[in-house]
């Protein structure tokens, strides 16, 4: 018998080191570096992760207290040790919606603040919320009244307050901390970001359509 022939290798896009995304859409020259006090930890589902549109890379680079933690279920004993650090409060960036209701606070301890960000879909945030009581029970900070998202050019909202996590976690932050937080270069680089994205939008979907046509010209001879 003769033997089968060998597979072709497979070669993978050269990755930046930094910013962990493909060379071609390398993420470090966008970054802004941004002084805050508050510590971030961002749970990204695993699915944010791949899109191309993810703000949460540009976020990472940007702020140098930033931890990302890529999951969608967590033990109980690992998720509480993310949570909570010594002389941290610690608070969910999270509206208070019915399915899951905010804990009352009764007392805050004055301490700096651990800020939890959840990255991922409406959908999927709620089902992660509800799916790890340590998550639903800390107490929450909510972005009243957000602030028009960049992101409708990239990507369709469900709901009018859907905003980006890098835009909402910006707004929290300046929030929290008031006017010596500056996030607005972090936020002109995401329009930046999100112009990029759209950009080659744009032109793949002009690859895309051509294609299509040059194959009904092909199937039509």
């Amino acid at each position: 018998m003769n033997p089968e022939p060998l597979a072709e290798p497979r070669y993978r896009r050269a990755t930046c080191s930094q910013c962990l995304r493909p060379q071609a859409t390398c993420l470090c020259a966008l970054a802004q570096p941004t002084a805050h006090r508050t510590e971030v930890l961002v749970l990204q589902h695993p699915q944010e992760q791949r899109h191309a549109k993810n703000s949460v890379a540009l976020l990472r680079l940007s702020l140098a207290n930033c931890e990302v933690v890529v999951g969608k279920r967590f033990e109980p004993a690992v998720l509480q040790a993310l949570l909570h650090r010594p002389g941290r409060d610690t608070r969910l960036l999270y509206p208070d919606v019915p399915a899951a209701p905010s804990p009352l606070v009764t007392e805050t301890t004055g301490a700096p603040l651990r800020l939890v960000v959840i990255d991922a879909t409406w959908r999927k945030s709620l089902r992660m919320l509800l799916e790890h009581p340590a998550l639903a029970g800390l107490p929450r900070l909510s972005l009243d009244a957000p602030a028009p998202t960049h992101y409708r050019a990239i990507r369709a909202a469900r709901r009018a307050d859907q905003v980006s996590t890098l835009e909402a976690t910006v707004q929290a932050l300046a929030m929290v901390e008031g006017p010596a937080f500056d996030g607005v270069p972090l936020l002109e680089a995401f329009g930046r970001f999100v112009e990029g994205v759209a950009a080659r939008q744009g032109a793949d979907a002009v690859k895309l359509r051509s294609k299509f046509l040059q194959a009904g010209c092909t199937t039509s001879m």
